[in-house]
């Protein structure tokens, strides 16, 4: 029977950093790989990185390659999952074995990086935002495996909220049935991920790191097992004008309807759709909101320890 090692590559500076009590903030690669073009994801990786340094955290880019869960990416491997030079496959919780199985290369979503955070014993992950409740489930069915995962895994998730794609209210009545505290960042409103509001009101807020940290230490010390979603609005200064961006949303949806695409392909098949047609409104917007969190994702990370 194969170990852990088999399967699970802990670089050692994250290795090192955890079992000195560093902290280490944990970075999804999908966002890198199938959420931006080249050679912008590649730039907005290396200064998420930074970001996190400065702040005094490790980062630990999640990611697939060689028959290993790598936590910890850089170098050759991150050119690859920017570049795209080789398929990149998007990797959740069902992809995972096979995809391990088969060596590929595969850059893991919010469902997928938990879990890589869970085995490697990590406690703050940033994101853009969060999969959850597609528009149209009651015709498609289809729910993000993000939401099992947040439910479960024990880890606080820095998003500019749910993706703008998706049906935000009834992800968010998904996430309260499913136990996961979600906290408005300086806010009481969910937000929309371009925008700063959504109209949708939270139950939670926090103002500061330390009441994030002390919110994360009271969960988990009572064995409520999942994970804490802190929605962290975009800048002002970077927010994208709503009206645009939910008329460029709604024609990427028809367009990918009329094409066929439908699961892990349609986020994004209209992502893309989106940029192209916002003047890359919405990637400047993207960019700006996942640098955001990742400043909040450390000082929470400081906050709480390692």
């Amino acid at each position: 029977m194969a170990d852990l090692d088999t399967y699970l590559k802990v670089h050692d500076e994250v290795a090192n950093a955890l079992k000195e009590g560093i902290p280490v903030v944990a970075l999804e690669s999908t966002i890198i790989s199938h959420g931006m073009p080249y050679p912008q994801n590649l730039e907005c990786a290396e200064k998420l990185c930074a970001i996190i340094r400065d702040v005094g955290c490790v980062p630990a880019l999640v990611a697939v390659d060689g028959g290993k869960l790598h936590v910890g990416v850089g170098g050759d491997l991150l050119e690859k999952l920017a570049s795209k030079s080789d398929e990149v496959l998007k990797v959740s919780r069902r992809d995972i074995p096979v995809v391990l199985a088969k060596g590929k290369t595969g850059a893991t979503t919010v469902s997928g990086t938990l879990i890589a955070c869970h085995l490697a014993g990590i406690k703050v992950f940033v994101t853009g935002g969060i999969g959850g409740v597609h528009r149209g489930f009651e015709e498609s069915f289809d729910i993000s495996a993000d939401i099992e995962d947040l439910a479960v895994i024990d880890v606080a998730v820095v998003s500019a909220g749910v993706k703008a794609i998706l049906d935000l209210e009834k992800t968010l009545e998904v996430l309260e049935t499913k136990g996961v505290p979600v906290v408005g960042y300086g806010t009481d409103e969910l937000p929309a991920f371009y925008t700063r509001s959504s109209g949708l009101k939270l139950v939670a807020r926090a103002d500061t790191p330390e009441e994030v940290a002390d919110m994360m230490k009271a969960k988990w010390t009572l064995n409520l097992q999942g994970s804490i979603l802190v929605v962290n609005p975009i800048p002002l200064e970077n927010e994208a004008e709503a009206g645009e961006i939910n008329s460029a949303i709604a024609a990427g949806l028809n367009e990918a309807k009329l094409a066929g695409v439908k699961g892990k392909d349609l986020t994004p098949f209209v992502l893309s759709y989106v940029a192209n047609h916002t003047s890359n409104l919405s990637l400047k917007a993207n960019l700006a909101l996942v640098e955001n969190n990742a400043r909040v994702g450390a000082d929470i990370a400081r906050a709480y320890g390692a």
